[in-house]
């Protein structure tokens, strides 16, 4: 190094230091207007989490289900324990959850908010602070809703909004309980605001990314103003957690089907009666249809409320009550959301006249099965040496099934695939009428006659099946 230069290095510094150059310097101050919205901001969304979570409860659940292994020699059904979040949407202890939460439950408990356990302990009531029991109200596997009560009154509760207001981009809370740990939330946007699914479903969901993980489905997905907007139901994923691609079900669906569910215990759905088809650019082509989008009228049911209304064949159906309709999924989604006796107004284009027809909704049938299924104890209605699950024909077996050849018997609603039995298989939805000429008018009925049948000897079953009466012969192993 150049000796003149070596000199020239304390002389700088020395001036550094004088000047203050490595003078430490004071911590840079945010700037206070910006950081009075991040608390206002921060702020809003602890008060939403802790109002509305105080209405957001723990849902376990202790079910029966068929073993992963139906042709082992397992029980036809297994227990098992889970649970899920459920919304308090009554001061009275009405609850809304997801079907899947509670479906084939045989005991169901509700934890509540430790907040509201700790207000009641403070006020002397510790009833609240375990479990409480809960009763089963009504279920609905369409939607995948379902509704229980609790005996407690005063309860924190929500209230819904409007889904038909959420816009995409939108800030939401989904609030819940995700793998078991209880009193959680998590931010994010609406990604859409209806989506569907599968092409065949009507169902459309509201889609976010906010997270949601296994537990959180039945709690609800909240907006800046604290109101229910969606029930978290499931997640697209690949790894088994959360990946941003949630959805819940829209709160004006889920507000009609929680009023039908707490006041009649299942769901009436509304239907049109007829049969139709999305116009295609071939079938528009072929059929020389004056326009090519909407839905094609290919067939009416005679009588129900479409024929009634003055509905005709290659009709074409381009709007409900304003609303356009581009397809059958549209057309379905928008009258899914109906209720039998509703009225509504179809935009048809029938050849070059464009009409206006009013329609009043009728009543679908529902799934007698699934229904059924809801019925059963899988302590007393398990037949083990017929692999089946059998229901006693009681009241409300007859109104699910009204049509049955018989007003007494065991209907078939669970079976196992390899029975210990040979013979020809039981299908469910089977009625039972008969063993070997004996009446068999309950499941207990059927298992003492079972029972008294001596080693060898056939079985000889009754059975009703697609509305025809039929000899089932089986040799018992």
């Amino acid at each position: 190094m150049n000796p003149a230069r070596r000199r020239t290095y304390p002389l700088v510094l020395s001036i550094l230091f004088a000047t203050g150059a490595f003078a430490q310097k004071p911590p840079a101050k945010p700037n206070p207007e910006k950081m009075d919205v991040l608390r206002q901001l921060s702020g809003s969304f602890e008060e939403i989490s802790q109002r509305s979570g105080r209405a957001v409860v723990q849902i376990f659940v202790r079910s029966y289900v068929t073993p992963d292994n139906p042709d082992s020699n397992n029980e036809l059904l297994a227990a098992e324990n889970s649970s899920g979040s459920g919304i308090i949407l009554t001061p009275d202890g009405y609850i809304l959850t997801n079907a899947h939460v509670v479906k084939n439950a045989h005991s169901v408990k509700v934890q509540l908010n430790i907040r509201v356990e700790a207000e009641a302990r403070a006020q002397g009531d510790r009833s609240m602070s375990r479990p409480l029991n809960g009763t089963l109200v009504g279920i609905d596997h369409q939607t995948d809703l379902a509704v229980i009560k609790i005996d407690a009154r005063n309860l924190p509760y929500l209230e819904f909004g409007d889904s038909d207001e959420l816009k995409q981009g939108q800030i939401v809370l989904a609030l819940g309980n995700p793998l078991g740990l209880d009193n959680s939330v998590s931010m994010g946007i609406v990604s859409a605001v209806a989506r569907q699914i599968k092409n065949d479903d009507p169902m459309v969901y509201i889609q976010t990314d906010a997270p949601i993980n296994p537990g959180n489905s039945g709690g609800p997905l909240v907006d800046t103003d604290g109101r229910v907007m969606g029930i978290n139901t499931f997640i697209l994923t690949q790894s088994g957690g959360s990946e941003g691609i949630g959805f819940a079900i829209p709160s004006n669906l889920a507000k009609e089907i929680f009023q039908q569910l707490k006041t009649q215990g299942h769901v009436h759905r509304a239907q049109l009666g007829l049969y139709a088809e999305t116009v295609t650019p071939a079938m528009a082509e072929g059929l020389d249809l004056p326009r090519h989008h909407g839905v094609i009228v290919s067939d009416l049911r005679p009588g129900a409320a479409a024929d009634h209304a003055g509905m005709k064949p290659d009709d074409i159906i381009t709007a409900v009550d304003g609303r356009p309709i581009t397809s059958v999924q549209e057309l379905n989604a928008a009258i899914y959301r109906l209720s039998p006796g509703a009225k509504v107004t179809l935009q048809v284009q029938r050849g070059e006249e464009q009409i206006d027809l009013p329609v009043v909704t009728e009543e679908q049938s529902g799934e007698e099965l699934d229904a059924l299924a809801d019925l059963v104890d899988p302590i007393k209605n398990v037949v083990p040496e017929l692999g089946i699950v059998g229901l006693d024909i009681t009241k409300p077996v007859l109104q699910l099934l009204p049509d049955l050849r018989r007003p007494a018997g065991v209907v078939v609603v669970a079976r196992k695939t390899s029975p210990a039995f040979s013979g020809p298989p039981l299908e469910t939805g089977d009625v039972i009428y008969g063993m070997n000429r004996h009446v068999i008018a309950n499941v207990a009925q059927l298992r003492s006659e079972i029972a008294r049948l001596k080693s060898g000897q056939p079985a000889v079953l009754l059975v009703e099946r697609e509305g025809h009466l039929i000899y089932i012969p089986l040799e018992l192993d």
